[in-house]
């Protein structure tokens, strides 16, 4: 592995070395490299939810012209759709 310098905060400093102190952590490279794990999965996250996202924008446009109505409407609707799903 190659080295590399990074500045903490104080703050950010002192958790670390509690981390390590605790014995949570074997070491201060040990902490860094969790802590870049967990941002590699809330990045994958966030990438699949923008997915996601655009994915049901894509359905929206396609689904048709927007059709305009209050709440209340709304809400008959998904309740009337609710119901002849039941049978």
């Amino acid at each position: 592995m190659r080295p590399l310098t990074i500045s903490l905060s104080p703050k950010q400093l002192s958790r670390l070395s509690q981390a390590v102190e605790s014995g949570a952590y074997a070491s201060n490279s040990e902490v860094v490299r969790d802590a870049l794990r967990l941002w590699e999965q809330r990045e994958e996250i966030r990438a699949l939810e923008l997915a996601r996202l655009k994915q049901a924008y894509d359905e929206g446009i396609a689904s048709g012209e927007p059709v305009e109505m209050t709440a209340g409407e709304l809400l008959a609707r998904i309740k009337l759709k609710a119901s002849a799903s039941r049978g």
